[in-house]
């Protein structure tokens, strides 16, 4: 009884905690419970039945298993439980959503016991996470005649598993709850220092917003006990950042229904708001749990006479409130008119259209997007096999198609990759359609989460239409902690076996790799015509097209090989002039969004694909613009590139993924192998002129064109999340860009960090060549403030090392990690000097370092989020502002931003990563970096 007793022991634990018995997935606990069970005497007897009922976890989980056994035991009545009639053990299994409980009701469906066989049936027709070893049970019987076979089969080709569900309510009351003023990060709903918890749904649930925000939510419910609770950023967007299932699961678990008596802790629906609307990766997120994403439009622009917007001293513009959501507020939404009403109904405050179109309708009354994705596999297959016509039960694609209009460069890569689409079909923007997905990628914050929906999906292994699919380990990289030992080796385990290649190897046959998943994504992506699906928002690739996600459709993706989403409008971004000697490419980056809302007023990139005509840039320099775009909100970025520089990134794309088979990383499916022959394909067909590198059609539309001036760009940009500015709206955004000599040479700087995703290796080497420098400058190098130097990839390094330049790293630090010995703790207290970290996020994900409370951080990497890399301290807000790689390094020996004159000279002769627009592209455009 030791694996029992060891779960009362842990139920102790956890109460102390003030928490519930964790839900239970190991198979061998239920065996042991089952026997308990079984034992009419047995004083555990009472609460097994319990734990069994309510507590076991279903989908694939050999607990699943094991409890799906033991029902089908008792509906044949080789076992009787008085608590558990055949009855109640159908409805069990109609819970467990897939896996062994499928296989168990066709065992009964399709055996000789009529009434069990119907009841089995019956059971049947409300499942929709059927895989191919199931339906071909179903066909094979079906094909020697099973009329029970047939009967189902006949159902599933009506989707009555979808038609038969309740309809949605045609008003919903609820009472609204302002999360924060401004942009809200998911780091408010997940924060990622809390990331090693977010499997454990319970726990991490503990984490939202704050412990008062928690009670103020709960006494909202008390008052308003027939509402739901509809989370708010006012004045801002809701779930910037990052997709975070963990935030959605976080806001269901507090304010939306539980999705099964059955399954603790799996909440769905969700209501949430922002004047703003939904961050559009986070979007799809709250469609995954069948929730409602509303855009308020609460706060608009103030007019003058001429109906041009009114700017503040700031020159932004002054807003007022067209109706009050404040906390408490009960509104009416109205699901069949789609409007935004107030209490009584009788007042429209906004048009919500957009939260209701057919397909997201679908997915609430389904209760979460997997349904209709698996419900439509489904049925079409039924069709099949009885040769019987399909008439969908489930809205049609939306297909929008505008004659003579050419295709912009993601209109072309949605019509090569879309699925159940008509010959000969062009489609356009608005177009909401499925596509096959080539690439995937998770990460290892949220892969345990990745792990548990491919459970309870009842998947089992990789879909075969994926060209390749990778496991990181950088998010956990810094500091091989207890939380990293007990949470990396299972989560390796399970995704290897499930058939990506992962950065550890379970059976420790090859090093661990630690290298940021955005950039190993990055090599992978071998076509750039390819759909990439990624558990992070910053899956962003300068080549194909790549979304971030959130772990259900990460898991949705590498089961089926398939996401359906909308085709994105796109925003076409170009360049003009000369890129100054002295300036890197970063703020060329930056200020590209300056220019943007100083052309536009808005920020005409949210929700959007950005397509970045940057053809000049080998792949890792490019994707220092494709990544930030995810702070500046875009959907998804493209880069256009040039034939030559495609093939030239393709060729170091396949030498960094035979690295990763030399070391022993591929697997008996070879996908590795078969990613350096597409490379090599792609190659062949750029060269030959088949098919050169992907270009947008002249005649492409486009919802606005950005042309950013490189002559303006004469100083370092900064990205400023601005913590005091007294509208806390504008407060940690990426639109406060401003040059260093807004600083005056007196911004105080703790701590410095190069590193993240947002460095290549051209980074490492400016490091280096400014330490020499400064050296020669003032006969040595004294840092003021502590810097953080952590290279996004091993083999960066290792070229590092070859080149001379790590020699260089090695000479100036203090720290350098030891991946014999790495750091079983965080580190707290930072002295004045480099340190050499693991390749890896380090700083930038703040789940595992970070830097003093109330620090101000200048950092090379993307996030500047309240408490990500620096919390507040009690006398002084922390802050993180984003720089490029020599302002970085400069202000961390400084101990202080740089003047004009000084940043000049640290510089002057310096290798910095250049750029020129496409046709004036000078010899040196490449540099020396690689």
């Amino acid at each position: 009884m030791s694996l029992y007793t060891d779960y009362l022991d842990e139920i102790e634990t956890r109460k102390a905690q003030g928490l519930h018995p964790k839900p239970i997935e190991d198979g061998a606990l239920v065996n042991e419970m089952v026997s308990q069970i079984k034992d009419l005497k047995n004083e555990h007897r009472e609460d097994s039945l319990k734990y069994f009922i309510y507590n076991t976890l279903p989908g694939t989980t050999s607990a699943a298993g094991v409890k799906a056994d033991f029902l089908k035991e008792i509906i044949l009545g080789t076992t009787v439980v008085e608590e558990i009639s055949p009855t109640f053990a159908y409805e069990l299994l109609s819970h467990m959503k897939g896996g062994p409980s499928i296989k168990v009701l066709l065992d009964l469906a399709l055996g000789d016991d009529a009434s069990i066989a119907q009841a089995a049936a019956d059971v049947l027709k409300t499942q929709f996470f059927l895989y191919e070893a199931d339906t071909d049970r179903l066909k094979e019987a079906y094909a020697a005649g099973n009329a029970t076979a047939k009967d189902i089969l006949e159902s599933y080709s009506k989707a009555e598993f979808f038609t038969k569900l309740p309809a949605i309510d045609e008003e919903i009351k609820v009472v609204t709850y302002i999360a924060g003023e401004g942009d809200i990060s998911t780091d408010l709903l997940s924060p990622g220092n809390q990331a090693h918890s977010r499997s454990d749904r319970e726990l991490h649930g503990k984490c939202l917003i704050s412990e008062e925000a928690q009670a103020e939510i709960q006494e909202l419910q008390k008052q308003h006990p027939d509402k739901r609770v509809m989370l708010i950023a006012e004045k801002g967007t809701m779930g910037v950042g990052s997709s975070r299932m963990s935030g959605v699961n976080n806001v269901a678990l507090w304010t939306g229904k539980q999705a099964s008596p059955y399954v603790p802790f799996v909440n769905f629906a969700p209501v949430v708001a922002g004047t703003n609307g939904i961050s559009p990766i986070f979007l799809t997120t709250v469609g995954v749990t069948g929730g409602i994403g509303i855009d308020l439009k609460n706060w608009v622009k103030k007019l003058d006479d001429d109906g041009n917007p009114i700017l503040n001293n700031d020159d932004n513009p002054v807003l007022e409130q067209k109706y009050s959501v404040e906390t408490g507020t009960v509104l009416t939404i109205n699901t069949k008119s789609k409007k935004l009403y107030n209490d009584a109904g009788d007042e429209e405050l906004v048009d919500v259209s957009s939260s209701f179109t057919p397909q997201k309708l679908e997915f609430i009354k389904a209760g979460g997007s997997y349904a209709i994705v698996f419900g439509k596999k489904l049925q079409t297959l039924a069709c099949e096999t009885l040769g019987v016509e399909l008439k969908s039960a489930f809205a049609p694609s939306k297909e929008i198609s505008h004659k003579g209009q050419g295709l912009t460069a993601v209109e072309k890569i949605f019509n090569k990759n879309a699925v159940g689409v008509s010959e000969g079909t062009v489609l356009h923007a608005g177009s909401d359609v499925r596509v096959k997905v080539n690439i995937v990628g998770s990460q290892d914050t949220t892969g345990l989460m990745t792990s548990q929906e491919l459970e309870s999906m009842a998947a089992t292994v990789i879909s075969p239409t994926v060209d390749g699919a990778y496991q990181s380990g950088c998010h956990t990289a810094s500091v091989w902690d207890l939380k990293a030992q007990a949470n990396i080796p299972k989560l390796m385990k399970f995704m290897n076996k499930f058939g990506l290649i992962t950065a550890r190897d379970p059976k420790g046959n090859y090093h661990a790799m630690t290298d940021v998943i955005h950039k190993v994504l990055n090599d992978l992506t071998v076509d750039d015509w390819a759909i990439i699906i990624g558990g992070d928002s910053h899956t962003r690739m300068s080549k194909g097209v790549a979304f971030g996600a959130d772990s259900g459709t990460v898991a949705l993706a590498l089961a089926t090989g398939e996401a359906t989403m909308p085709i994105p409008e796109s925003v076409k971004v170009t360049f003009k002039g000369t890129m100054k000697s002295h300036m890197d490419f970063r703020d060329v980056v930056h200020d590209t969004q300056a220019q943007m809302l100083k052309q536009f007023g808005d920020n005409v990139f949210q929700g959007r694909i950005i397509e970045v005509h940057i053809g000049t840039l080998l792949a890792d320099q490019a994707f220092t613009f494709t990544d930030w775009t995810a702070e500046m909100k875009a959907k998804a970025s493209i880069c256009i590139s040039e034939d030559a520089t495609l093939i030239e990134s393709l060729e170091i794309a396949k030498s960094r993924i035979q690295i990763m088979i030399d070391k022993g990383m591929d697997n008996d499916t070879r996908v590795l192998q078969g990613l350096i022959n597409i490379a090599d394909k792609r190659i062949a067909e750029i060269k030959s002129g088949e098919k050169p590198a992907l270009t947008p059609d002249e005649n492409a539309k486009y919802f606005a064109e950005v042309v950013v001036d490189l002559d303006q760009i004469d100083e370092p940009m900064i990205a400023d999340p601005d913590v005091n500015n007294v509208d806390v709206s504008k407060r940690y955004t990426h639109d406060t860009i401003r040059p260093i000599s807004f600083y005056g040479a007196e911004k105080k700087v703790d701590l410095g960090f190069v590193g993240s995703c947002m460095v290549h290796k051209g980074d490492m080497k400016i490091v280096a060549q400014m330490l020499k420098n400064l050296e020669k400058a003032s006969g040595k190098v004294e840092f003021k403030a502590p810097l953080v130097v952590a290279a996004p990839t091993y083999n960066i390094i290792d070229e590092l090392k070859e080149e001379g330049d790590w020699a260089v790293l090695q000479k100036y630090s203090g720290f350098e990690f030891d991946d014999n010995a790495p750091k079983n703790a965080a580190r707290v207290d930072y002295e004045n000097i480099l340190y050499l970290e693991r390749p890896g996020c380090n700083l930038c994900m703040g789940n595992q370092e970070k830097a003093a409370k109330g620090d101000t951080v200048l950092a090379t990497s993307t996030r500047l989020f309240k408490g990500r890399v620096v919390e507040d301290a009690s006398e002084k807000k922390g802050e993180s502002l984003l720089a490029s790689t020599p302002v970085v390094v400069l202000s961390a020996i400084l101990g202080r931003t740089p003047d004009m004159e000084e940043y000049k000279a640290a510089v002057e002769g310096i290798d910095l990563t250049k750029f020129a627009p496409p046709l004036q592209k000078p010899t040196a455009t490449r540099s020396a970096h690689f």
